[in-house]
């Protein structure tokens, strides 16, 4: 079996705002997504379904200007570019159990590299049971700052796909072994995954 080209891989990030009591509750407000060179392949916002009550602007950089119309797409338009773009496709990102359900698009699990669920960089690190951040795998691993100051989601899902490519051959060779390298994602979020 030969390895996965790299025109089959895409990296996703998402970035949310707050909505109900106190923003707690995740809405999708920004997708962004990158081919194996690290290429934006798409890039939007998006318009709010439900009132907003937190930006996270400190954390995102959002606003409400950034999820206006033309600049931002309806929701609807979003998911069905996103879902269009992803199918066929192996899904690069960090914790991609989360954008995939803000999204609400389910994806193959066999077609996904979670840098979050990868069990030799978890070893690696001495958390074998726990997700590590993006920004701490990026560090420990690569010597590669991100996320500092607001966090960008194109930032992120490069950083996702560099971290897979550091071990693609042994991620890839394991696969092909039968040999799952990956922890499971939360069992609240297998509806994200076919």
């Amino acid at each position: 079996m030969t390895p996965p080209s790299s025109e089959s891989f895409l990296a996703l990030s998402c970035s949310n705002v707050g909505v109900g009591p106190g923003g707690t509750t995740a809405m999708l407000a920004r997708v962004s997504i990158v081919d194996y060179k690290g290429s934006v392949v798409f890039d939007h916002y998006v318009v709010p379904t439900l009132p907003v009550t937190d930006y996270r602007t400190a954390v995102t950089g959002i606003t409400e200007t950034h999820l206006r119309p033309p600049q931002a797409w309806s929701f609807q338009t979003i998911q069905q570019h996103v879902a269009a773009l992803i199918k066929g496709k192996i899904l690069v990102g960090h914790s991609l159990w989360n954008d995939l359900s803000v999204l609400g698009i389910p994806h193959l699990a066999v077609s996904t590299r979670d840098v979050a669920l990868y069990q030799p960089f978890r070893n690696s690190l001495r958390s074998p049971q726990q997700v590590v951040g993006l920004q701490t795998l990026a560090w420990q691993l690569m010597c590669r700052r991100c996320q500092e100051g607001q966090i960008n989601p194109i930032e992120n899902a490069r950083v996702s796909l560099d971290l897979y490519r550091t071990d693609a051959a042994d991620w890839e060779a394991a696969i092909v072994r039968g040999n799952w390298p990956c922890a499971l994602p939360p069992s609240t979020f297998s509806r994200c995954y076919l």
